[in-house]
């Protein structure tokens, strides 16, 4: 969904001025309201989907086109300084290593596209993680089935993202107040949760809950069904958009070109073929491992739920609205305080999915590991950012957490691969966290000039 534009409030006259009397550049103007809208709106061919995009690039509203430039920046800067970057062994590494970055990056930006923000994800995760640990331990200790593990977890999680919520809706508390006590309550919960012994781990080969638990990061698909899940999943999004783009003209609405239609399907193709391809290749040193990760489809799924229900649903454009200007959405009608409070939970929830995911790939946890999840949600939030995602409110999608994210894990990977120390790592995260809030800032002082 595009950015839902602030309008004047009512009785306001938007030209009233020194200069209202003077002659207005209808060209111009003409030029400002085309970059507001979504260029499939205008399109009626691909040639004029691509001047229109242009278009809202020149205005300022690059979307994903530098994150986009980054990563190919940063994926050739890396394989120069070292070849094996490119290999199919390291970027499935890779692949693996920002699935966490990518997941705290999307719950951020639902709490980002209200205008606030949420210093708790990281925590969050890593209290999901612990009561994942610990109820799964055999007896003595709860000895849980996986699967109910898991839901308890996500439910807690949920739980206590909406009464951060409620706190921030309901009370007017600043959200960095709320969700920084927030995130010292958990790192103490956390660490009470773990006990006396200060250590769970789920690595017992012998025990079939553990077992899932380790799959989930560290298990594979073989590489025929990895080609089947592709077909899959390209067939039912092609199936998908084209349905959705039939009945849109079957009704008289606009709809985008079929070409581009048509691009985006092979676009997603080919995408997913160089993944399958990438993730089949054997990079054990030895014997065989071969096949896509369990969590690539993991994130995917969180992705498509988090998009569909972002840019389909009424509560998504809520969400934008309430972002561009909770007062014009609260006049309109939107109960403001309920969406504000379920953005919250649903934040958590996905780090709370998260954190199943980082229990499974740390295996063991202890207390410091625990402590060192506060680093995540700055990383989280520079994940977003430099994804594309405003920190202003009502501008961003979730595809920028995956985007940002995986930015962030081929800085780490790449420095790492160079032998740099970590410091040097945050330097380089810091500076491309930089770059990318000016270009936020400087694109939507461009839009507003």
């Amino acid at each position: 969904m595009s950015d839902i534009p602030v309008t004047a409030d009512p009785g306001e006259n938007p030209t009233a001025g020194p200069a209202a009397g003077t002659a207005v550049d209808l060209t111009a103007a003409h030029e400002v309201a085309a970059a507001e809208v979504p260029p499939e709106l205008l399109a009626q061919s691909l040639g004029q989907y691509l001047r229109a995009w242009w278009l809202r690039v020149r205005s300022g509203n690059s979307g994903v086109l530098p994150v986009v430039l980054g990563i190919v920046i940063v994926a050739v800067a890396f394989q120069i300084a070292n070849s094996k970057f490119l290999s199919a062994q390291n970027l499935v590494n890779l692949f693996e290593q920002s699935t966490i970055y990518m997941l705290l990056a999307m719950a951020e930006i639902f709490v980002l596209l209200l205008g606030e923000i949420d210093f708790s994800v990281g925590l969050v995760m890593g209290l999901s993680s612990v009561v994942v640990a610990e109820l799964v331990q055999p007896a003595p200790g709860a000895a849980f089935p996986w699967w109910a593990t898991i839901i308890i977890a996500l439910l807690a999680c949920s739980a206590f993202g909406a009464i951060q919520g409620w706190f921030v809706a309901r009370l007017r508390m600043p959200s960095f107040i709320v969700t920084l006590g927030g995130l010292l309550i958990l790192e103490g919960i956390a660490i009470i949760v773990l006990g006396k012994n200060g250590l769970y781990g789920i690595g017992n080969s012998r025990l079939t809950n553990e077992v899932v638990l380790y799959d989930i990061f560290w298990g594979h698909f073989s590489p025929v069904v990895g080609w089947i899940l592709l077909a899959v999943v390209v067939l039912g999004a092609a199936i998908g958009l084209w349905l959705r783009d039939t009945r849109k003209r079957r009704h008289g609405l606009e709809t985008p070109p079929r070409s581009l239609t048509v691009l985006k399907i092979v676009l997603m193709a080919v995408a997913g073929f160089a993944v399958v391809a990438i993730c089949n290749v054997n990079r054990a040193h030895f014997g065989t491992i071969e096949g896509v990760p369990y969590i690539i489809p993991i994130v995917l799924v969180v992705l498509g739920a988090s998009t569909v229900l972002l840019q389909r649903t009424r509560f998504g454009r809520y969400v934008y609205a309430i972002g561009g200007n909770p007062e014009a959405a609260r006049r309109a009608g939107v109960r403001v305080a309920a969406i504000r409070i379920r953005t919250f939970a649903l934040a958590a929830l996905i780090s709370g999915i998260a954190g199943v995911l980082f229990a499974s790939w740390q295996v063991s946890l202890t207390s410091n590991i625990i402590k060192t999840a506060n680093t995540y949600v700055l990383l989280a939030i520079a994940a977003a950012v430099i994804g594309g995602t405003s920190l202003f409110g009502g501008r961003g999608k979730t595809i920028h957490g995956v985007l940002g994210g995986l930015v962030i894990g081929g800085i780490y990977n790449g420095l790492y691969l160079l032998g740099l120390q970590s410091q040097w790592v945050s330097v380089a995260v810091a500076g491309v966290l930089l770059a990318a809030a000016t270009v936020d800032v400087l694109s939507r002082r461009g839009a507003s000039s």
